[in-house]
């Protein structure tokens, strides 16, 4: 199995609860954890500041496609930061992360 993590934020944790949800309940994802994070980014010419959650999701490399398809579906954001980093794991986790999911 390929493994990946897949790096994305949301407005706040009720929004990255909501996607969170949706994927494990789907069985695309295995496990997501969340972080709170101040952002500063550009948007429109403008410099802006924000508070986001960031979401690290852990799944298989065949899920990509279709976990960046959910997200784009229900995300707020115009433009959501969906971002694939291709990992390796020891045998056991990537085994669990198999198990679980789709």
């Amino acid at each position: 199995m390929r493994f990946i993590l897949i790096y994305t934020t949301a407005s706040d944790m009720k929004e990255a609860k909501k996607l969170s949800g949706h994927l494990l309940n789907n069985k695309l994802v295995a496990c997501v954890n969340f972080f709170r994070a101040e952002s500063s980014y550009l948007w429109q010419g403008k410099i802006k500041d924000g508070k986001e959650i960031v979401m690290i999701l852990k799944t298989k490399e065949s899920n990509w496609k279709k976990v960046r398809s959910e997200i784009e579906k229900i995300h707020s954001y115009d433009i959501p930061c969906i971002i694939k980093i291709k990992a390796e794991a020891n045998y056991e986790f990537e085994k669990w992360v198999s198990d679980e999911i789709s």
